[in-house]
């Protein structure tokens, strides 16, 4: 459920990066307080965000949520596919329900974020 090798912040996202781009994404914790996730508002490429900068909200059957940039940097992609399929953030948050990609703008931003072992103590999961 807490994927290794991925960095989390403290708001729920998940970070994966991969040479200077980071995939992010909202923990599978985040889907799963939601509930089923029936909208997804997602920045457009070429954004730019500072670190913990809201870049999206995601709307549930519960509540809405603001989505957090835990890395600053600038949208490269980001996942048209949850205008259509938004259940994808509840079915796989790790994989297709990934909501976007960042050039990373500052590699030391990563060094503030959660290991998948201090996030899964935050949230109290052992």
């Amino acid at each position: 459920m807490y994927p290794d090798g991925l960095k989390y912040s403290k708001e729920h996202e998940w970070v994966r990066i991969e040479g200077d781009t980071a995939t992010i994404g909202i923990t599978f914790h985040a889907q799963n307080e939601l509930g089923d996730v029936v909208y997804v508002e997602l920045p457009k490429v070429g954004s730019k965000f500072n670190a913990m900068a809201e870049f999206g909200v995601v709307e549930s059957v519960k509540t809405v949520s603001t989505l957090y940039c835990p890395i600053s940097g600038e949208v490269v992609e980001i996942n048209g596919s949850l205008a259509k399929t938004p259940e994808a953030v509840n079915k796989d948050p790790y994989g297709t329900g990934w909501m976007i990609k960042v050039k990373i703008g500052n590699i030391a931003d990563a060094d503030k974020l959660l290991s998948v072992s201090e996030y899964k103590n935050l949230i109290g999961v052992k």
